[in-house]
């Protein structure tokens, strides 16, 4: 699909094109079956790609596999050959079962037909795998999804009776793991565990989920199985490692050279735009015409305005609409089941969408300002051209200092390879209270290093001396009333999710993550759902309630904190400039202040009203660094508060383009004399409990990373500032006070002349 001629009229700063790559089929193994083969046939394939059957063979043959292949590629038939193969036709998989003398330490039985968990990021994709799976239509092949949605006859059918169960992380750890004695045929079967969409597993999310993964591994020990595990992926750096990291095991085989045939592709790079909604909202509206388009925004609010807008410019209003996270079970089914038939002609999504759900066919996608990472960003593109049909894709850049800076420098998308993914494994605020879980699952013993490192013994000493365990001869236990699981959130939402009600009926709205409601939904917030736009009335923090009623408001909120930094442990520091770099652990605090309303059309605020919540408090990493008083003298009659917090600002904007990340996984705070370090002090910090490597990376890529925020203030063409350079869409402060000129001049005393040469990220 050549761009469209409507498309000329948007200021397009550069366009990408990717010729059309034929495909490499090669012959089914010698071990799937016939059966298996018809399947797959009735569903259009006749013969697989290479690739599949690289990874197919090597899990066969007992080997854990990353496989790391471009979205559309075929991964779900590479990871279901050898699930098939073991759960249908009783084909032995090397290594992936533990024979046990006289049936096992424990004396448990091996179950009497081999199992195979599929564990996906969202119920979505789980839900969309069972469809495919049901699809192929293979007789005595019993199928199960099992989540949160799930009823209790659901439940019990795909403990007692299912083959291949499809979950997520999420139930696995507070469901399955802890109750393993119900789970015991499940777990005593398992042959293969898929790990689907593995890229998303990344900081301390995936610190926790690797940590669910070993206490699955070493559950399943337990009642004789060692399963093969396949992590697929998109395409990311050194995916064996990852997987390895995941899984805890250093014999991963990376598969990487994808085999499938690719359309050809256009990549439109807009110019940043103000009104970044409008324009996200006409392209989506413009492609929909004459196809089916996807427009990936930033934020659920975002999400929602543009689906508004983009129906009141559509001919055909009724197929264009919203999908993102706090929709419930049946908003989401509905929704994905008319995006997959065609019903719907356009979708703006939040990243939902980026994952592997089968909805082939999209002609176009609009990516709404950079998702944050490269693979994110391609995991988008690659949703464009499912069918077979050449594409395209549309950047449409924010006014924001890292768009702007990727729009200026487009190699830096289409010829840098995608980011390194960061798993910190041995965060011992991750995986301190899974020791704790799998001691209470199992008493955990100095063997158990095996499957949480070599940190295992000093790890559960320490939580002895806290009082977390207690030690027997026989090794560590949990011994206090409550479930261990029930203080471990994977996904750092505090607890469960905050219901936004209508007051007037009593049904429920939509979900809050309770970690974002004194922001999203404190009282007289505006909250928007499926083109619904309500007010909050009252938030009940302990009940977690926010009650809503519809309205109409020509505004919008946006909440106001403060914030502060106070420096805990510093790891490393270094000259860096005039000044000197730190990075170490942080104690965090924030404070949801006030709200103000902005006027719909304009963004002008209208007034401030205040809020009164509780101080939140967060222990993390951070990287910041330090200007004496000596240096800055030479500054003269500067702004000194407005000029680091411009600086902090483009700077956050920028960590991006230099580490795996997204603006919204980090914060910053800046001091013209801080209260710890006694100098004029700038802190970049991670966003979640315990760091997730980002300010790490920080300080080691900072030369470059500030460099190019010193060049960005300089080539930004404003005067005053603005938000391709230093105005934060996240300022908790309202963007007060900022100097650009002043950080210019800060920046530029601080890093001097620029490093011999930018190695790419």
């Amino acid at each position: 699909m050549s761009l469209p001629p409507w498309l000329s009229e948007e200021k397009v700063a550069h366009v990408h094109t990717r010729p059309a790559r034929p495909g490499r089929p090669v012959a089914w193994p010698d071990w799937v079956s016939g059966p298996v083969r018809d399947a797959f046939a009735a569903r259009g394939i006749e013969r697989p790609w290479a690739h599949q059957v690289t990874a197919a063979e090597a899990s066969m043959a007992g080997r854990h596999v990353a496989l790391a292949t471009g979205t559309a590629s075929g991964k779900s038939l590479a990871f279901l050959l050898p699930v098939l193969a073991a759960g249908l036709d009783g084909a032995a998989v090397p290594g992936s079962r533990v024979p046990r003398a006289g049936g096992g330490t424990a004396g448990l039985r091996v179950a009497a037909r081999p199992t195979a968990l599929y564990l996906a990021p969202t119920k979505a994709l789980a839900h969309d795998q069972r469809r495919a799976c049901e699809a192929l239509g293979l007789d005595g092949w019993r199928v199960s999804t099992l989540d949160g949605d799930s009823d209790p006859e659901e439940r019990r059918y795909a403990r007692e009776f299912a083959h291949y169960v499809l979950t997520n992380p999420d139930m696995l750890h507070r469901s399955v793991l802890p109750n393993h004695a119900r789970h015991a045929r499940l777990l005593g079967g398992l042959t293969h565990v898929v790990v689907d969409e593995a890229h998303r597993y990344k900081g301390v999310f995936g610190a926790h989920v690797s940590a669910v993964l070993r206490r699955l591994r070493r559950l399943a020990w337990h009642y004789g199985a060692s399963p093969v595990f396949v992590c697929a992926s998109a395409t990311i750096s050194e995916p064996d490692q990852v997987a390895g990291a995941l899984i805890g095991a250093d014999d991963v085989v990376a598969v990487t050279e994808d085999a499938s045939p690719a359309p050809g592709l256009s990549v439109a790079l807009l110019e940043p735009t103000p009104s970044l909604t409008e324009t996200a909202a006409r392209l989506l509206a413009g492609f929909a015409e004459d196809g089916q388009a996807l427009a990936f925004t930033t934020s659920r609010v975002q999400a929602e305005l543009v689906a508004i807008r983009a129906r009141e410019l559509s001919s055909r209003p009724g197929s264009i609409a919203a999908y993102r996270g706090g929709y419930l079970a049946d908003d989401r089914r509905a929704l994905e089941a008319a995006l997959s038939d065609g019903r719907l002609r356009g979708v703006a999504s939040t990243n939902a969408l980026e994952l592997g759900i089968d909805i082939a066919g999209m002609d176009a996608v609009v990516s709404a300002g950079f998702p944050g990472t490269l693979a994110a960003f391609w995991q988008q593109v690659g949703r464009a051209g499912r069918a077979g049909r050449d594409a395209v894709a549309v950047l449409a850049a924010r006014e924001d200092p890292l768009d702007a800076y990727l729009v200026e420098h487009p190699e830096l998308l289409f010829e840098r390879p995608v980011e390194r993914t960061v798993v910190p494994v041995d965060n011992p605020w991750v995986l301190g209270p899974h020791l704790c879980a799998a001691a209470q699952e199992r008493p955990l013993t100095e063997a158990d290093a095996r499957w949480f490192g070599p940190q295992t013994t000093a790890l559960a000493e320490r939580l002895t001396a806290q009082g977390a365990l207690r030690r027997r001869a026989s090794g560590w236990f949990w011994t206090h009333p409550t479930r261990a699981v029930d203080s471990i959130d994977l996904r750092s939402m505090q607890g469960k999710a905050v219901e936004v009600v209508d007051e007037a009926t009593g049904r429920v709205i939509g979900q809050v993550d309770p970690s974002a409601a004194d922001r999203t939904v404190h009282p007289e917030a505006v909250y928007v759902h499926q083109g619904e736009t309500w007010l909050i009335d009252e938030l009940d923090l302990g009940d977690r309630v926010a009650l809503a009623r519809r309205a109409d408001p020509t505004w919008f909120t946006q909440a106001q904190s403060v914030a502060g930094v106070r420096v805990l442990a510093t790891s490393a520091s270094r000259p860096f400039g005039l000044g000197t770099l730190h990075a170490g652990s942080v104690e965090l605090s924030n404070q949801v202040v006030a709200y103000l309303r902005r006027d719909t059309e304009t963004g002008s605020v209208w007034d401030s009203t205040p809020l009164e919540f509780p101080e939140r408090h967060l222990v993390t990493r951070a990287v910041w660094w330090t200007l004496p008083d000596s240096v800055l003298g030479r500054l003269g009659g500067l702004d000194l508060a407005g000029a680091a917090h411009a600086a902090e600002h483009c700077a956050i904007g920028l960590l991006p383009a230099f580490v795996p990340c997204d603006r919204w996984d980090i914060g910053g705070l800046s001091s013209t004399l801080h209260p710890d370090t006694g100098q004029l002090t700038v802190f970049v910090h991670d966003g979640l409990p315990g760091g997730s490597g980002i300010a790490d990376r920080g300080y080691e890529e900072a030369e470059q990373w500030w460099w190019a925020t010193l060049q960005r203030l300089l080539t930004c063409p404003c005067e005053e500032g603005c938000p391709a350079c230093v105005v934060s869409p996240k300022c908790g402060n309202g963007n007060t006070p900022l100097d650009k000129a002043g950080a210019a001049g800060l920046m530029a005393l601080l890093v001097g002349p620029p490093p011999p040469r930018a190695p790419a990220p």
